[in-house]
């Protein structure tokens, strides 16, 4: 199976529970990342992100599916220690997730995220729907067998 890293945006979770449709990019990216072929890059401020904004109310999402999507990301992710890059961002809230990717360079680590706009223009920083090119074209690129470890 083809695996690769990624740091998942918040908005990007929020929009797969809130989605109507199984096959939007948000979803597949996060079925993906449920399945082990996406494999969630994690922090602490970036698990306690998912947890305040998860809850908000204006989401209406039942207690038991934020626990069950969060605890699969954090049993399925690799915790990262980055470095301070000293970027400043649109929104500082964003910079743990552009810092963890950033750091992860060496594993070819991807940020996925809605919010391109909130982050510098970066080759790793791609959207939903790219996240889902790039992982199909791994899968049709890989030999039958191999187990493709980015």
């Amino acid at each position: 199976m083809t695996r690769i890293y990624a740091v998942i945006d918040t908005n990007v979770i929020v929009a797969a529970l809130l989605s109507k449709k199984d096959d939007t990019a948000v979803v597949r990216v996060m079925r993906a990342v449920l399945g082990g072929e996406l494999i969630p890059l994690v922090h602490k401020e970036i698990i306690a992100e998912y947890y305040e904004v998860l809850r908000r109310e204006k989401f209406h999402l039942k207690e038991e599916i934020i626990d069950a999507m969060l605890n699969s990301i954090i049993a399925g992710g690799v915790e990262a220690f980055p470095k301070p890059s000293g970027e400043i961002l649109i929104d500082m809230d964003d910079l743990i997730f552009y810092e963890v990717a950033l750091d992860r360079q060496e594993n070819d680590a991807y940020l996925v995220t809605g919010n391109q706009k909130h982050y510098p223009i970066r080759d790793f920083i791609v959207t939903p729907a790219e996240m889902m090119r790039i992982l199909e074209n791994l899968r049709n690129h890989s030999p039958k067998g191999q187990d493709t470890d980015k």
